[in-house]
């Protein structure tokens, strides 16, 4: 009986080992790097990221291109995983099965706005075996053609590397960020996704020409039409928004993250150089633009300067705002003040502004100098990816202010 009982024993000792060996299995995800995929209109959306542990913590990062973004908000429980798009108010969450992964992505803020997701482990490249040619390399004049028969115009900067065709397009009102992908004899491909915006660039080269196909996110389509020009160019980025006639200075009152009501006149600002960022938490461009100023305030903002965020979030709820801009404060541990301006809903913006003919673009910077005069604004925001440009503009920045700051 004693010896049943011991077989027994071992026998339920077993199967609990294994029992508890196979759930771990089942429920582990693997670190290393994933190539993942998101359905937009009937495309695949392909991106790499890597699983890793900090401290036990699991931690993802986010390849975007050339740029790198760290996702530390990442659970896994039982059989699945779920993990928020950086800053933004997107989750993924997806059922663990060993070498892949699937489930769903989610705007949290939009309606209705849930695509497919899945992923497979070990890959680390968006395209297996992706070669690429030259052909495309260089700026081009581009245009989107709109539904109502209008064009938008765009510079698009491609260059060829490590067989990836790489580069960004750069519009009036800012850039597509960090685009790569690769070129298969006349026809290229593009991805971008930076945990919010979703964007597919397909085109094909004919004689000097490139036309192609634009997919953002859940909806929205366009065509594009191009020809290589050196000579490529946009509006002026400080003309596109100006004082309205009648109008010297800017004026608002917002409340700060607290509740509490602030305007231009409070004493922190007086006799100082003010930079107004017309931003919202949910659009990247702002966010290039936010690490910049945050390095730029840490080494000058003893010099008689500061910088006013003024959120225009997705909904209008004061403590949803507040939420979204304390979280983008803390990520990038952002030292200057930030306002809850209203919502980013077309127009809300100019109207809170009524002094300015419009605001057209998130982000829009207004530079204001000791006295309370507006000496600049400027639309939009050429980021790390546009290279010369974003050089150009850094350069123009940093005079500016050295000169307003000596006045």
């Amino acid at each position: 009986m004693k010896k049943y009982q011991s077989y027994l024993l071992l026998f339920f000792s077993f199967f609990f080992i294994l029992s508890c060996k196979t759930e771990k299995e089942e429920t582990n995800l693997k670190t290393g790097f994933w190539r993942g995929e998101i359905t937009i209109q009937n495309q695949q959306l392909p991106f790499i990221f890597e699983v890793f542990k900090d401290n036990e913590n699991f931690k993802i990062n986010l390849h975007d291109g050339d740029n790198i973004i760290e996702l530390n908000e990442v659970k896994v429980v039982k059989d699945s995983v779920f993990f928020t798009m950086h800053i933004f108010d997107i989750d993924v969450k997806a059922k663990i099965n060993n070498n892949s992964l699937s489930g769903d992505y989610t705007k949290n803020y939009a309606k209705d706005y849930v695509l497919p997701f899945k992923a497979v482990f070990g890959k680390t490249a968006r395209i297996d075996n992706a070669i690429s040619n030259s052909k495309f390399d260089g700026k081009w004049d581009v245009s989107f053609h709109k539904d109502n028969g209008t064009d938008k115009k765009a510079i698009g900067l491609f260059k060829t590397e490590d067989n990836k065709i790489k580069g960004t397009i750069l519009t009036k009102t800012g850039d597509y960020r960090f685009l790569d992908g690769t070129t298969d004899g006349n026809n290229f491909t593009l991805y971008g996704f930076d945990g919010n915006h979703l964007y597919i660039f397909k085109a094909t080269l004919e004689n000097d020409t490139i036309k192609g196909d634009y997919w953002s996110g859940k909806t929205l389509h366009q065509k594009f039409t191009g020809y290589k020009n050196e000579n490529a160019s946009l509006p002026d980025a400080n003309k596109l928004t100006y004082l309205k006639k009648g109008y010297d200075k800017i004026e608002f009152s917002f409340p700060d993250l607290d509740g509490n009501q602030v305007t231009l006149n409070d004493p922190k600002y007086k006799d100082k150089v003010v930079i107004l960022q017309v931003f919202g938490t949910w659009c990247p461009n702002c966010m290039d633009e936010t690490k910049f100023y945050t390095k730029w305030y840490d080494k000058n903002k003893n010099r008689g300067v500061e910088i006013i965020g003024l959120a225009y979030e997705v909904k209008d709820d004061f403590e949803y705002a507040k939420a979204r801009v304390q979280k983008m404060k803390d990520t990038y541990n952002v030292d200057y003040d930030f306002l809850i301006a209203g919502t980013s809903k077309r127009g809300n913006a100019s109207k809170s502004l009524p002094m300015l003919n419009h605001i057209m673009s998130f982000p829009t910077s207004i530079i204001i100098d000791r006295k309370g005069k507006v000496r600049s604004i400027h639309t939009g925001f050429s980021g790390p990816a546009t290279g010369d440009y974003y050089l150009h503009y850094v350069e123009e920045f940093n005079t500016l202010m050295d000169t307003l700051l000596s006045e």
